[in-house]
């Protein structure tokens, strides 16, 4: 099985979040989907071992944002390859709170939905809900998870439902690999002030590839 024919299928970015007892939480998705829209119904799959699972399924709520091309890609950088469980990923980004769920508010738009049924798979549990609140945040382009990849030259974190292993790379090229979120930075050394573009960490921990 070639596992990159899933690469031509439409998925976009996502911030789904949800509550530890008052704590926000959340961590970066992109399988949500509109399942119906009256009553309007969506689902999201999210990795049985990111915390946020575990706390859709003891508050009942889920929440997400749709990421814009203009979006800080720190927010995939801290909500992607850090644990809410002991990482506080909405510092230093704007929120606000909906229907009792946060929500990251740099993003096209957001939902808020009470969890009405939900499916186990091996990895994931996607989970079925019924939409309470929604709304328009900024008039920008939704960010793709070919976009993300392609242009800002991200990786998905192990715990996506898209993730996909890469295939070694034949270019030649020199590359430094950031420890933290796979961005890859091209050229002979990484410069001593720069910043990875999507976790934001510094040239310490690029490693050569």
């Amino acid at each position: 099985m070639n596992k990159k024919a899933f690469y031509n299928m439409s998925y976009g970015v996502y911030v789904t979040t949800s509550t530890d007892n008052g704590k926000p939480v959340g961590c970066i998705t992109n399988s949500n989907t509109q399942i119906t829209s009256s009553p309007a119904t969506v689902s999201v799959s999210v990795n049985h071992d990111n915390y946020t699972a575990e706390c859709i399924e003891k508050s009942g709520l889920f929440g997400f944002t749709v990421l814009a091309v203009d979006s800080d890609p720190e927010i995939i950088g801290k909500f992607g390859f850090f644990s809410s469980k002991d990482t506080d990923k909405f510092s230093g980004f704007e929120y606000d709170v909906k229907e009792g769920v946060p929500v990251v508010a740099d993003g096209c738009a957001y939902a808020v939905c009470r969890v009405i049924d939900k499916m186990e798979t091996s990895t994931h549990t996607v989970f079925l809900g019924e939409v309470i609140d929604a709304d328009t945040l900024k008039n920008s382009e939704p960010m793709t998870y070919s976009y993300y990849h392609k242009v800002l030259k991200g990786k998905s974190p192990e715990k996506a439902p898209t993730y996909v292993e890469d295939a070694a790379d034949e270019t030649g090229a020199k590359k430094f690999v950031c420890d933290v979120c796979g961005y890859i930075f091209e050229g002979d050394s990484v410069p001593a002030d720069f910043k990875c573009p999507i976790c934001g960490v510094d040239a310490s921990h690029f490693k050569e590839q």
